[in-house]
C-alpha cells in the first residue's frame, strides 16, 4: 500500500476511536490559542510528513484504547 492509501485507511480508523471527554482550561479562550500553537507546530511540514505523522499518531491512539478496554 502506498502512504496515500494508509493515510486514507488511518483517517477511517481514526473515526472509530473513542471520544477524547477531558475538559481544558477556558480562561482567556486557552482552546483556539492551543489549535493556534498546534497548526504553528506543523506549519512547515511537507504532506507526506503530516501523513506519516497522522498514521503514527492513529496508530498510538489505537494501541491506548485496546490497553484501556
Amino acid at each position: 500500500m502506498g502512504l496515500k492509501e494508509d493515510f486514507e485507511q488511518f483517517t477511517v480508523k481514526a473515526k472509530t476511536l473513542p471520544e477524547n471527554t477531558t475538559n481544558r482550561p477556558g480562561m482567556f479562550n486557552m482552546k483556539d490559542r492551543a489549535k493556534w500553537d498546534a497548526w504553528k507546530a506543523v506549519e512547515g511540514k511537507s504532506k507526506d510528513e503530516a501523513m506519516n505523522d497522522y498514521i503514527t499518531k492513529v496508530k498510538q491512539l489505537q494501541e491506548e484504547a485496546a490497553a484501556a478496554k
